[in-house]
Order: C-alpha cells, then structure tokens, then sequence
C-alpha cells in the first residue's frame, strides 16, 4: 500500500476490525455486481470508494430520464448510455484506482458461472426472480457467497447466502424456484427513493465485510425494512436440506 492509498483509506485503516491486514484484503477483493440501477448504484459506489479492487458492473440497460429519481450513479447529462458505463465513469470519479470491469449484457448459463467464480463476493441488486435465481444457482455451484436485496414501494429486504457455511441457506431455500411469487416492479409499483440507498449501501457494508473477514454476516438472516415507519424486522432463515439448489451439492453429491 502506498501513500496516497494510506492517506485514502486511513479511516478503515484507524478501525481495529480492519486495520491494514484488513484493507489489503479489500484491495485485493473482486466484486462481482449484476445490476447498475437503485440498488447498484450505492452497493458499488460504496466498494469503489472502500477500496475494493476490482469491480464487475453487469447490466443490460441504458440510463433513462425515469432512472434518475434514484439511481444515483447516473446523471442527467449521461442519459441514454449503456448503465455500464455509467457506472465505470462514476467510479473512476470516486476512487480512479479501482479497476472496473462493464458487461452491457444479460449473462447467464457458463457465461455466470465463470464471472461468478471469477469473484469473491456477489452482489445481487437485480429487481426480478429469474434472475436472483440463477444468480444463487451459480453462487451454490462456485462457492461465492451472494449478498442479495430487494426494495419496492417503501419495502426492502437484505439477507447473505454464504453456504461455504453448513448451516447457511441459499437463496432458493428462502424463495423456493417452483412456487410463485408476484413479480413486483418499480415501473409499475413506484419505489421511495431513498429505500434503494439504503438497502445497496447495506449490501455494500455486507459486502465489505465478508471482502475484509470482520463481524456477522447476514447469512442465516432475512433483514426487512418497512421505510414508512423506518422499523427494521431480523427473521431467522433455516437451511432447506430438501432444497433442490444447495441440498443435494452440500450432501457430497455434484
């Protein structure tokens, strides 16, 4: 670590949970991050600005008018870029020592597999089921813990599913693949701005912690926010030994 990334980073550095042996994990850290909209938006600024060495922004999207409400890696004068890029110029602005990596598309099959087991850590700030699913498929198979959020209307939710942990569920064991769920979204059912802030900058902080090896993850624990009144819910998450993602891996089978 040189100067200027002491002087930089001195206020992780002054916490005894982290210190230097702490930072130079972030320094070496990859994050992989599939979506660059509410929830990426301050997930990544919030890893670019700790010091997280390497970045992956995946997203499909371009930067629309209607973004700006609350995707606050975006701006105004970008409006009609790919996200991706976006995203890169705002974190090269926060910290241009970090190396960000962009994918202007949907990845998914042996495409995701390898970007995820490229990773250390997966931040999964998509706003549909397919996605979060084939996203903790790719988690289970590699062995890359996911921090995954949600946010609609004025509710969030935040859990890590970390099953190089035994005990830990994946996120299928929460929200099994076969069973139907409502498929909400903010263009049809609005979001409250600052919810997606704070439900990113909580996976960033998740995030950052599994990167650097300090406290208690998430894992095992399903975080609910309900904005309107600002009360936040801890809910006890089991494992499913039945699950048909992690079950079967983790009972020694492929």
């Amino acid at each position: 670590m040189d100067d200027q990334q002491l002087l930089r980073y001195s206020r992780h550095i002054l916490l005894d949970e982290i210190d230097i042996e702490g930072q130079s994990r972030l320094l070496a850290g990859r994050a992989l991050v599939i979506g660059a909209g509410g929830l990426g938006s301050p997930a990544a600024m919030y890893l670019a600005s700790a010091g997280v060495g390497r970045i992956t922004l995946v997203d499909n999207d371009t930067v629309d008018l209607i973004n700006l409400q609350r995707q606050i890696m975006h701006t105004t004068a970008r409006v009609g870029q790919p996200k991706v890029e976006s995203g890169r110029e705002a974190l090269r602005q926060i910290n241009p020592g970090v190396q960000v990596d962009i994918l202007a598309e949907r990845v998914e099959g042996e495409r995701l597999l390898q970007l995820v087991a490229d990773a250390d850590v997966v931040l999964d700030c998509s706003d549909n089921f397919a996605t979060r699913h084939a996203v903790n498929r790719a988690c289970v198979e590699a062995g890359v813990p996911l921090v995954s959020g949600a946010a609609i209307r004025f509710d969030g939710q935040i859990s890590v599913f970390d099953t190089r942990r035994e005990d830990a569920p994946c996120y299928a064991c929460l929200f099994p693949p076969e069973r139907e769920f409502d498929e909400v979204q903010c263009s049809v059912m609005g979001v409250f701005s600052p919810l997606v802030g704070i439900v990113g900058t909580v996976q960033a902080a998740e995030a950052i912690k599994l990167l650097a090896g300090i406290g208690r993850s998430l894992a095992g624990r399903l975080l609910i926010l309900d904005a309107r009144d600002m009360e936040w819910t801890s809910i006890g998450v089991t494992r499913d030994h039945h699950c048909p993602v992690c079950g079967q891996r983790r009972a020694g089978h492929p």
